[in-house]
C-alpha cells in the first residue's frame, strides 16, 4: 500500500506527525506532504521542526506539513560569500542585529510576495510572534548605515537554525542578513542551517543538500535538549 498523507485534527497530540523517515515519497510538488490540517500551536510547531516537519501553505489552503527529500542545507563553515559582497562588507557600511525587531521582520518577509503571493498568511504571522514570545524564533536584522537594509527570521533549536524566510530593503540586505546569521552561528556553536528547499540562488551562497534519512539523524542529534532562548539579543555589530 502506497503512503496516504495523513489529516490531523486541532485536538490531535501535538506530535501525530507521520514518521518522515518512513513516510515514503510524498505527493506533488516539493516532494515531501507529510499531513494536513492540525492548527498552528506553538506545541504543534516545535514537535514538527524537531522531526524535520515545516508549515507551508497559502490562504485558500489548510494548514500542509513538508518534509521534503532532499533537504537544503548550509553548513556555517561552507557559506560563499561572492567577492563583490566580501568588498562591500569591508567598506564598513553594514551591521546587524538579532532581535531588534522581529515583527517588522516578519512583516517585511511578507510583504516581499513572489508570483505566487506570500504564505505568510495572518495565522502563520501570528504563530511565529508567539513562538518568538517563547524564545524560539529570531529575526536577523541587517542595516546600512543605520538605514533597515532587510533581514531574516526562523526558529533556533539546540545547534540548528531553521531559516523560514528573508526580504531585502536595500541591495544586497537579504545576503547581508544571512552572512550575518552565519557569522553569529559560527560564534554561538550553530551547526546548520535549514534552507527546507533547494534554489539557483542559495546555491551561489554555499547550500547543499542532504538524503532526508541522513538529514533526520542530524537533526536529532543537533537539536538534543534545545531549550528556549527568552531575551536572545545582538546589539549593533559590525559586519566588516
Amino acid at each position: 500500500m502506497g503512503f496516504r498523507v495523513r489529516t490531523l485534527e486541532p485536538g490531535d497530540p501535538p506530535d501525530a506527525f507521520p514518521d518522515p523517515a518512513t513516510a515514503g515519497v510524498a505527493l506533488g510538488y516539493p516532494d515531501g506532504l507529510l499531513a494536513i490540517g492540525g492548527d498552528l500551536s506553538s506545541e504543534r510547531l516545535l514537535a514538527a521542526y524537531q522531526r524535520g516537519i515545516f508549515p507551508w501553505f497559502n490562504d485558500d489552503q489548510p494548514v500542509l506539513w513538508w518534509s521534503p527529500d532532499p533537504r537544503a542545507v548550509i553548513r556555517p563553515d561552507d557559506f560563499h560569500a561572492s567577492r563583490r559582497l566580501q568588498k562591500e562588507l569591508r567598506q564598513g557600511h553594514w551591521s546587524f542585529t538579532v532581535n531588534q525587531d522581529f515583527v517588522a521582520t516578519i512583516d517585511g518577509c511578507a510583504a516581499n510576495r513572489g508570483e505566487h503571493g506570500t504564505w505568510i498568511t495572518p495565522e502563520m504571522r501570528a504563530a511565529f510572534i508567539r513562538l518568538h514570545q517563547l524564545g524560539y524564533a529570531h529575526s536577523i536584522e541587517s542595516w546600512h548605515d543605520g538605514k533597515p537594509g532587510g533581514g531574516l527570521y526562523g526558529v533556533r533549536l539546540g545547534r540548528v537554525f531553521f531559516a523560514e524566510s528573508m526580504y531585502t530593503l536595500i541591495t544586497n540586505g537579504s545576503k547581508v542578513a544571512l552572512w550575518s546569521l552565519v557569522s553569529l552561528a559560527r560564534d554561538t556553536g550553530i551547526e546548520l542551517i535549514d534552507c527546507q528547499l533547494e534554489s539557483p540562488h542559495l546555491a551561489t551562497l554555499g547550500m547543499t543538500t542532504l538524503p532526508r534519512r541522513e538529514f533526520l539523524t542530524l537533526l536529532a542529534r543537533l537539536t538534543a535538549g534545545a531549550t528556549a532562548l527568552p531575551g536572545w539579543r545582538q546589539p549593533p555589530r559590525p559586519c566588516a
